[in-house]
């Protein structure tokens, strides 16, 4: 989501979750598999992997928003566009067959680019704030920020259902930037070091996943270069890599993207990345 030197126009946010989580919903760990370099100039606010190597990650900030085509192994940016309006601030990003679409904080404007050559083929209009965005292969998924997700026309961007996420009957709210794995939605919750694991059908949290570890291990490595983290740099990224069954995470202006495996996540045989578009 944004950074918190553009909140003194806006409500402070409401709690995302309990200072100590529900006994009752499970905790998970990452384990950590893989390290790959990340630019530190990427206030990452959407993160997806397309397949043969390549992410597609959007940033934020009014003058430094947009959307690239990145190498994972290297973190080398392939090809890139500004996000088209120059006042706006841009949030998630998903590609959906050929298209890659990209939203904005709080310009109510969201952007369809072709996803290998990112020309703009689009533009759509919506009501709120937009914060993290991905797909589930029929509809595109939006966060606001709220407790809510909504699923939405790709074609029109028109709001087909909506759902509150919720934990033990509490709502979540500061939902962020989102990933659509395996039938579940994978949220991080902004100013947190948790993401949410999500049934979308009933929006109950059905796990926690505690990524503090990867927060450390970032901030300590980006002290090191002589250029810590700031307050605002906080986990956000969430792409899943299926022929090996690993989420890529990673934060904003983190120094690297950390690849993780979680309890139940399955390798995909035959698969190599949703979304995925030519090269």
């Amino acid at each position: 989501m944004l950074s918190l030197l553009c909140l003194t126009s806006v409500a402070a946010p409401a709690p995302a979750l309990p200072l100590s989580p529900s006994v009752r919903t499970p905790l998970l760990t990452p384990r950590v598999t893989a390290r790959f370099p990340h630019d530190r100039a990427a206030f990452t606010q959407g993160l997806q992997y397309l397949g043969g190597g390549v992410l597609l990650e959007s940033t934020g900030q009014v003058g430094e928003s947009g959307v690239r085509r990145v190498d994972l192994k290297t973190g080398r940016v392939q090809a890139s566009v500004a996000t088209p309006l120059a006042q706006a601030f841009g949030e998630g990003s998903t590609v959906l067959g050929s298209v890659a679409y990209h939203i904005t904080w709080q310009s109510g404007v969201a952007f369809a680019f072709d996803a290998t050559t990112l020309r703009e083929t689009g533009r759509y209009r919506y009501t709120g704030e937009g914060w993290g965005l991905t797909n589930d292969g029929k509809h595109l998924i939006m966060s606001s920020g709220s407790a809510a997700l909504v699923w939405r026309d790709p074609k029109t961007f028109a709001i087909k259902r909506s759902v509150t996420v919720t934990d033990q009957g509490q709502p979540v709210r500061n939902l962020n930037e989102l990933e659509y794995v395996q039938g579940s939605v994978y949220a991080n919750v902004w100013l947190t070091d948790r993401i949410a694991k999500i049934d979308p059908a009933t929006g109950k949290v059905m796990a926690w996943i505690d990524v503090s570890n990867l927060t450390r291990e970032a901030s300590t490595t980006a002290a090191r270069t002589g250029k810590p983290l700031t307050f605002d740099d906080v986990p956000n990224g969430i792409a899943f890599i299926p022929e090996r069954g690993t989420l890529l995470l990673t934060g904003k202006r983190w120094p690297t993207l950390f690849e993780v495996k979680l309890p139940g996540l399955k390798v995909e045989a035959g698969v190599t990345g949703r979304g995925a578009v030519g090269r």
